[in-house]
C-alpha cells in the first residue's frame, strides 16, 4: 500500500511578528513557516531564505524587487506587507512574476491617529521641551511666560493633508478637542463636506492652518510634497506634524523654516533615509522625534501581523487575497 506524502506550502516571514501572531502562525499545520529575527535580514540572508518558497511576510525594512523575485524562484504567489505603505515594493516586478502583493490597510488606523494626536499635544504643549528642561536639573521657578505653547481646544484649525481612515480619525479626535478641522485630499473636490470636515486646496490648507499633519502615501506625486514652497505657504508660528513617510517632507527645508522662525515646531515619526535621522532634526527642541512608533498599539500589531497572515492563507489557498495592493 502507497501513501502519499502531502507537502505543505512553505512561508518565509523576514522578521519575528508579535508573540500571539508567531505562535498562531507556528502552531498551523497547514504550512510550513520559516522565521527570521526581531531585527531586519541582512540582503544575502534575505534572498537565501526567501529561495524556494511559497509566500513571504515582509516589512518595509525589506526591499522587495527584481533581484528578490528571481531569488524566491518560481513558486513565490504572494508577498504580504506588515505595513499599510508599500512603498519598499516594485509592483511592477511583482505583476512581472505573477505575485500578488497584499498590506495591511484599515488596522491600524487609530493607533496612528492616537499617535497623530499626541505629537500635535506633545509639540504645540511643549511637552518634551518640559521634560528636558526638568531632566537638565537646572534651577527653575514657575511664570507666566514659562513654556507657553498653543491652546489647541481654543478654536485652533487643523489640516489634514489626506483624509483617508487615517485622516478620518485624526479628525474625529481634533473634534473631540475642539479644534476646526479643514482637509485637502487629491482625491476630493474642493467645497465636498465628509464626515463633517470640508475639502479645501492644499494652498488654502497651508495658509489656514494652525497645525498641519500629513496622511498621504509616499508616491512620485507626493515626495517632497512639504518643500521650501509649500512651507512658505504656512501659516507664520504653525506646525507640522508627520507620521505619513518620510520621503514627503524636505527635511532641510524643514529645518530652514524651524530655524527661521517661520515654523514653531514639528513632530515627526517617519524620516527620509529610515533608520538613519537627520542629527539637525534632532538637535532642535522645537521638533518631536518618535522612532515610526505611530502604529506600536499592541492590538493593533497583533491585528496587523494577523492580516497579513491571513493573506498570505487565503493567496495560498487559492481564494482572493483579503487587502490586495493595487496593479501599478
Amino acid at each position: 500500500m502507497t501513501t502519499t506524502t502531502t507537502i505543505r506550502p512553505s512561508v518565509y516571514v523576514a522578521r519575528l511578528l508579535t508573540d500571539n501572531v508567531q505562535r498562531e502562525l507556528e502552531a498551523r499545520e497547514d504550512v510550513t513557516v520559516d522565521v527570521g529575527q526581531e531585527a531586519p535580514p541582512s540582503r544575502s540572508e534575505l534572498l537565501a531564505r526567501v529561495a524556494g518558497k511559497d509566500a513571504a511576510i515582509v516589512t518595509l525594512t525589506e526591499r522587495i524587487d527584481e533581484e528578490f523575485f528571481q531569488a524566491a524562484g518560481p513558486g513565490l504567489t504572494v508577498v504580504a506587507n506588515v505595513a499599510v505603505g508599500f512603498d519598499n515594493i516594485d509592483r511592477q516586478a511583482a505583476e512581472h512574476h505573477g505575485v500578488i502583493v497584499t498590506n495591511t490597510p484599515g488596522v491600524l488606523d487609530g493607533a496612528t491617529a492616537d499617535h497623530t494626536f499626541a505629537l500635535i499635544l506633545a509639540v504645540t504643549r511643549r511637552i518634551v521641551e518640559g521634560d528636558r528642561f526638568l531632566h537638565s536639573d537646572q534651577p527653575w521657578i514657575w511664570g507666566p511666560r514659562m513654556l507657553v505653547g498653543l491652546d489647541v481646544s481654543a478654536g485652533a484649525v487643523l489640516g489634514i493633508v489626506g483624509l483617508g481612515r487615517i485622516g478620518r480619525a485624526v479628525a474625529a479626535r481634533a473634534a473631540a478637542f475642539g479644534m476646526r478641522v479643514i482637509a485637502a485630499d487629491s482625491t476630493l473636490s474642493v467645497g465636498q463636506v465628509v464626515d463633517g470636515v470640508e475639502v479645501v486646496s492644499l494652498e488654502d490648507l497651508l495658509a489656514s492652518s494652525d497645525v498641519v499633519t500629513l496622511h498621504v502615501p509616499l508616491l512620485p506625486s507626493t515626495r517632497h510634497l512639504i518643500n521650501r514652497r509649500t512651507l512658505a505657504q504656512m501659516r507664520p508660528g504653525s506646525y507640522l506634524i508627520n507620521c505619513a513617510r518620510g520621503g514627503v517632507v524636505d527635511e532641510e527645508a524643514l529645518i530652514e523654516a524651524i530655524d527661521s522662525g517661520h515654523l514653531r515646531g514639528a513632530g515627526i515619526d517617519t524620516f527620509d533615509g529610515e533608520p538613519r535621522v537627520n542629527p539637525e532634526l534632532l538637535a532642535r527642541p522645537a521638533i518631536v522625534c518618535t522612532p515610526h512608533t505611530a502604529s506600536a498599539g499592541e492590538a493593533t500589531r497583533d491585528r496587523m501581523g494577523r492580516l497579513a497572515v491571513d493573506n498570505v492563507l487565503a493567496v495560498l489557498n487559492g481564494r482572493p487575497a483579503l487587502t490586495p495592493v493595487p496593479a501599478v
